[in-house]
C-alpha cells in the first residue's frame, strides 16, 4: 500500500534527519518528572524542560514519533470513540523540534515540502490558519506558493498555543486537508463537520508572557510540531475515516472475526467494533508502559477503557473474555516500531484476562438492574411525558457504588437509548458520601501553605549534603513559627528552620525525613521532621529545648545516626524487594509507593493476581540471598536522562 503507516513513520523520520533534525526514541505514555500529567499527551512532553529552560540537550533540532493517549484528565478522548471518524485514545504523534535553532520560515518549509513532496497531498487541497496578528506567517505562507484566498486569519482561541498561564507562547499555523465534497462539512478550516480536518499544528514559540499578561520577545525562540499519525494516514492512503485507513483496517477484521459481524453494515456494531479496536491499542500500549488496571489514578483510566471495551463487545454478542486474544493483534501489526509490547505480551494478556473476568462479573449482576431502571423511566414516561424520560441520580449511584457499575457505562447505556441521566444527582449523592467519610476518618486534608509557598520565593535553594555526612555548620536562613516568619524562637516554641546547608534528608522517594540535634551558640533545637515542601526548599522541624536561637546565626546540625541508618537499610530493601518481584513475576511490576522508616518498609506494586505463599517464599528468598552478598552500595545525583541511560528504571510519574 502506498504510504503505509510504517512508511509515513519511516518517511517523517527520514526526511528530518536529512534536515539536521536528531532522531529521539518516544518517551513512555506515563510522563517523566511531570506531576501536571496523568499521560503523556503530546510529542513536547518530552522537551518540556529544555523548552523552559531548565535543561539542555546535546542537539538543537530534534524530530519523534510519540505514544500518546487522551483518556483522562484535561484532554479526554474517551467519551467520543467510536463515535466519530477521528477520536482515539491511544495514538502516534509526529513532531519536529527547534530548540533555539531554526524558527517560522524553515519550520512552514519544513511542513509545507513534507506533505506536497515527500507524501503527495495535493496542493489546492490545503489549507492553512494563522493567527490574526502574525503577518510574519502570512508572508512566509505566501513566500512557498500558498494563495492568499488559502489562509485563513483566526483568533487567539485556535491559533495562539501557551503552555500555562505564565511562560513560553506563541502564535501557530495550521495545515487543513480538504477532504472533498463527498464528505459532510463546511468546506474551509474550523467549520462544520469532517469535509476539512486539520492535520498538522507549527507553534512557533516566540514570547514570555508574564504574571500582568504581557508579552515579551524570547531571546531564543523555538519551534514545536505535532500531527497525528492516524490522520494523516488517512488522507494520504484516500479514505475519510481514520478507521478505514491501514491503522485500523487490520484490528477491526480481527474483532469481526471474534465477533461473527461484518464492518460497514450496522452502524451501532461499527461503533462497538471501532471502541473495541481503539481501546485495544490503548490497553496493550498502557500495560506494556507498566500500568495495570486499578482503582486510583492511571490504573483507573485504564480500568475504564478496558471495561468500555468489554461492554462494546458484550453488545457485539461476545459474553465471555475476549480482548486477552485480541492484544496479539496490536502486537503483530505495531511491534515492529515497538519492541516493548512484544517483550510484554504475556504479560498484557493474562492482565487482561483477569480484569475481563472481573467485569463480567459486575456485569452480570449490574446490567439486569440497569436495564430494569431504563424500562422503568421508559414507562414512566409514557403516562407522566417525556420529561420523565431520566434515570434519577440516587437510584444510579445506588448501581456505581454497591455493584460497582462504571458511571461511564451507565452514561453510555442511557446515551444509546436516548434517556437523561440525572448527573447533578449522581454528584450531590458522591459529594454526601464523601462527607460521611471524611467525619468517619476525622480528617481534612491540608491545604498548600502560602507562607512556605513566599518563604520559597524569598531564599535560595536549600543544599543537601548529606549523603557525604551527617554533620554541618549551616546558616539560618529563615525561622517559620505556625505561618509568621520571626527574627529569633526561644524555648518551647514550635519551630521550622530553612538553612543555607543540610546533612538532613527531607522526606522523599518513600523515605521519611531525618531526625537530629541543631546546636547554636545559645540554644538547641530538637528536629523530629524534614520535609521538601517544594522542590527547592528544606524545612526542619522541631521543638527549641534550650535557649534561643536567631536568624542569621551558625547552627552545628547533627543527624541522628542510628535511625538514618535503619532508614537508609530499608530504602536498599525496597530496591532488592522490587528486582526480586520483577525477576519472578515479570517486568510488568512496577512501583506504586512505598514507605521506607527506620524500624520497617512497605512496597506498594500491582499484580494481576494474588501472591500465593510460594511466591513469597521465593522472593524472601532472593531478597536475602541479596542481603547476605553485603554488596557495597553508593548514591550518586544525576539527570533523569542520564540515570535512565544508566540502567534506572525511570517510574518517576
Amino acid at each position: 500500500m502506498k504510504n503505509s503507516t510504517q512508511e509515513l513513520r519511516q518517511a517523517f523520520i527520514r526526511y528530518f534527519e536529512q534536515h539536521g533534525h536528531q532522531a529521539v526514541p518516544s518517551s513512555a505514555l506515563i510522563p517523566q518528572a511531570d506531576p501536571t500529567l496523568l499521560f503523556t499527551n503530546a510529542g513536547m512532553n518530552q522537551f518540556k524542560r529544555v523548552f523552559l529552560g531548565e535543561e539542555t540537550r546535546i542537539y538543537k533540532r530534534a524530530v519523534t514519533v510519540q505514544k500518546c493517549l487522551r483518556a483522562g484528565g484535561k484532554h479526554n478522548d474517551l467519551e467520543n470513540v467510536g463515535y466519530t471518524r477521528r477520536h482515539h485514545t491511544f495514538f502516534e504523534m509526529l513532531g519536529n523540534f527547534s530548540f533555539g535553532d531554526y524558527f517560522k520560515e524553515d519550520a512552514i518549509q519544513f511542513g509545507w515540502e513534507f506533505l506536497t513532496q515527500t507524501v503527495g497531498l495535493a496542493k489546492d487541497r490545503i489549507w492553512v490558519t494563522i493567527f490574526r496578528e502574525d503577518e510574519e506567517a502570512d508572508r512566509l505562507w505566501k513566500k512557498i506558493g500558498v494563495l492568499d484566498s488559502r489562509i485563513v486569519r483566526c483568533d487567539e482561541k485556535d491559533n495562539f498555543w501557551q503552555m500555562g498561564d505564565t511562560g513560553p507562547c506563541g502564535p501557530c499555523s495550521e495545515l487543513h486537508f480538504d477532504q472533498g465534497p463527498a464528505v459532510p462539512g463546511d468546506d474551509r478550516p474550523n467549520g462544520a463537520g469532517d469535509r476539512v480536518i486539520e492535520i498538522w499544528n507549527l507553534v512557533f514559540m516566540q514570547f514570555n508572557r508574564d504574571a500582568g499578561g504581557k508579552l515579551h520577545p524570547l531571546p531564543r525562540p523555538s519551534i514545536d510540531t505535532g500531527m497525528g499519525l492516524e490522520r494523516l494516514a488517512a488522507v494520504a492512503q484516500g479514505v475519510y475515516s481514520n478507521y478505514d485507513s491501514d491503522v485500523f483496517t487490520p484490528l477491526l477484521r480481527a474483532v469481526a472475526t471474534r465477533a461473527g459481524v461484518r464492518y460497514g453494515e450496522q452502524d451501532q456494531t461499527d461503533r462497538s467494533m471501532r471502541v473495541v479496536a481503539d481501546h485495544l491499542r490503548a490497553i496493550t500500549f498502557l500495560m506494556a508502559d507498566g500500568v495495570l488496571p486499578s482503582n486510583e489514578g492511571r490504573g483507573y483510566v485504564l480500568r475504564r477503557i478496558l471495561r468500555r471495551a468489554a461492554r462494546h463487545g458484550r453488545l457485539l454478542g461476545i459474553v465471555e473474555p475476549f480482548l486477552y486474544e485480541l492484544t496479539s493483534a496490536v502486537v503483530n501489526q505495531m511491534a515492529g516500531a515497538y519492541s516493548e509490547i512484544r517483550s510484554a505480551a504475556a504479560t498484557i494478556a493474562e492482565a487482561t484476562r483477569g480484569e475481563e473476568e472481573r467485569f463480567i462479573a459486575t456485569l452480570d449482576q449490574g446490567l439486569p438492574i440497569l436495564n430494569e431502571m431504563i424500562s422503568k423511566a421508559k414507562n414512566t414516561s409514557i403516562t407522566s411525558g417525556p420529561g420523565a424520560l431520566e434515570l434519577k441520580g440516587a437510584e444510579v449511584f445506588m448501581l456505581y457504588d454497591t455493584y460497582g457499575f462504571p458511571m461511564d457505562l451507565i452514561g453510555e447505556a442511557c446515551r444509546e437509548q436516548g434517556i437523561r441521566l440525572d448527573e447533578a444527582g449522581f454528584n450531590q449523592a458522591i459529594e454526601e458520601q464523601r462527607n460521611r467519610a471524611r467525619k468517619t476518618g476525622g480528617f481534612e486534608q491540608e491545604t498548600a501553605r502560602p507562607a512556605v509557598t513566599e518563604l520559597a520565593g524569598r531564599v535560595g535553594t536549600t543544599k543537601f549534603v548529606g549523603y557525604d555526612q551527617l554533620e554541618s555548620d549551616s546558616l539560618v536562613q529563615a525561622i517559620l513559627k505556625g505561618d509568621r516568619l520571626v527574627k529569633e524562637a526561644a524555648e518551647g516554641d514550635e519551630v521550622e528552620i530553612v538553612l543555607d546547608v543540610t546533612p538532613f534528608y527531607a522526606e522523599g522517594g518513600g523515605q521519611v525525613g531525618d531526625r537530629g540535634i541543631l546546636m547554636g551558640q545559645d540554644g538547641q533545637v530538637e528536629i523530629k521532621e524534614t520535609v521538601r515542601p517544594v522542590p527547592t526548599l528544606i524545612l526542619h522541624k522541631g521543638t527549641v529545648t534550650k535557649g534561643r536561637i536567631r536568624e542569621g546565626e551558625q547552627l552545628r546540625m547533627t543527624v541522628n545516626a542510628t535511625t538514618r541508618l535503619d532508614a537508609q537499610r530499608n530504602h536498599t530493601a525496597t530496591h532488592l524487594l522490587h528486582a526480586a518481584l520483577r525477576d519472578l513475576l515479570g517486568p510488568h511490576v512496577k512501583q506504586y509507593g512505598s514507605l521506607v522508616a527506620p524500624n520497617r518498609l512497605r512496597f506498594d506494586f500491582a499484580h494481576f493476581r494474588p501472591l500465593s505463599s510460594r511466591d513469597v517464599d521465593e522472593i524472601e528468598t532472593v531478597v536475602n540471598s541479596e542481603v547476605r552478598k553485603n554488596e557495597r552500595v553508593a548514591t550518586e545525583v544525576m539527570s533523569i536522562q542520564d540515570a535512565v541511560a544508566k540502567g534506572a528504571l525511570a517510574f518517576f510519574g
